[in-house]
């Protein structure tokens, strides 16, 4: 059986009279052409059943591929659960959507970020990473490549834009609002930090060599409140839910246990109210949580979460306009990073 050949541009522009240009201008430039001719030309493609221009013919003239490779330190699952990172990445995309640039997410695995090879093979124009541990071979394929690089949060590193946000103040005003309201004994519940293979209790000098960069901050936030008082740490195995209730119950599980807890995620809070809710601890009568972020489920969450604000939107547009002022030629900016503030619910009160 004879197999049909597939239409060309070519085969186009002679059905209509035109140049091959102008056929191409129908797809790629439409300003460039009347709306009558570009729809004579549009008519006559569709009548021949010429689908547009081939992508990757295109990609390989214009050196661009119009996307944005996304590196995770996550499983895509994981990932689409988590409304901080879902918040940010939505802002993002608003901003390059326009201008013709999608995202292709790259989750991570057990180093820290996508394999190297998956981000060597990547067809980008720009690597966007999003709170990565420090070391990660993924960022050394970017660098290989040549990539221009936007990091969100983590880690910073030379050339690269940078946008995160007040770590350090954040978990400083949290610990102060417990300390007023008279709490003496305290956990800190960490994400994972890559501390110890799944997870659990943590020195507090062993949680401060953690491989990401908000942990240490955050950490040291906390501790430059708490002083002198009683502190345990523990340590989620990974960033699922399951692995947040697991240390949850860990933590609540102490001897003696913590009448509050501080929690560097909302997901981690979420987790630990769900907790307690189980094992009939009250909240706050006797306990109080904390979280990080003020993702949507703080402000619905039995009871309402006492959590750091940061502007995850605003974290999100940012790198999108960072991104687009790389793919411009435009310099790398000094670092931002968004304020934070503490926003006082319902599972905070007296010791």
């Amino acid at each position: 059986m004879t197999r049909r050949r597939r239409p060309t541009l070519d085969d186009v522009a002679v059905a209509v009279g035109v140049s091959r240009a102008t056929v191409s201008n129908a797809y790629n430039r439409p300003d460039q052409l009347s709306a009558q001719l570009r729809q004579e030309v549009l008519r006559a493609a569709s009548e021949l059943g010429y689908a547009g221009p081939d992508p990757t013919a295109r990609s390989l003239a214009t050196s661009r591929t119009g996307a944005i490779a996304v590196l995770l330190d996550t499983s895509l699952s994981t990932a689409f659960s988590d409304p901080a990172l879902s918040l940010t990445l939505d802002a993002l995309a608003r901003v390059a959507d326009p201008h013709g640039h999608a995202l292709l997410l790259l989750p991570g695995g057990r180093d820290g970020g996508p394999p190297a090879a998956r981000v060597l093979a990547a067809q980008a124009d720009v690597a966007v990473a999003y709170s990565l541990a420090d070391g990660t071979p993924a960022l050394d394929a970017v660098r290989a490549r040549g990539l221009p690089l936007v990091v969100i949060d983590q880690p910073q590193l030379p050339g690269a834009a940078l946008v995160g946000c007040q770590d350090r103040v954040g978990a400083a005003l949290a610990a102060r609002h417990l300390l007023d309201l008279g709490h003496e004994r305290f956990g800190i519940f960490a994400a994972c930090s890559r501390v110890r293979p799944g997870g659990g209790p943590l020195s507090v000098d062993s949680a401060a060599a953690a491989a990401f960069r908000d942990t240490r901050e955050r950490l040291a936030g906390y501790l430059g409140e708490l002083g002198a008082a009683a502190v345990v740490v523990e340590e989620a195995a990974g960033l699922s839910a399951e692995s947040a209730m697991a240390g949850a119950f860990a933590l609540l599980g102490r001897t003696p246990r913590p009448t509050a807890l501080l929690c560097m995620s909302d997901q981690l809070a979420l987790a630990v109210l769900a907790a307690a809710a189980q094992l009939g601890i009250r909240v706050p009568a006797e306990l109080s949580v904390v979280g990080f972020d003020d993702s949507p489920p703080a402000s619905w969450s039995a009871p309402p979460l006492t959590t750091v604000r940061q502007d995850l939107a605003a974290k999100g547009r940012i790198a999108g306009e960072l991104v687009l002022r790389l793919l411009d030629g435009g310099d790398v900016p000094p670092p931002s990073e968004v304020p934070v503030s503490l926003v006082v619910r319902a599972s905070t009160g007296p010791a």
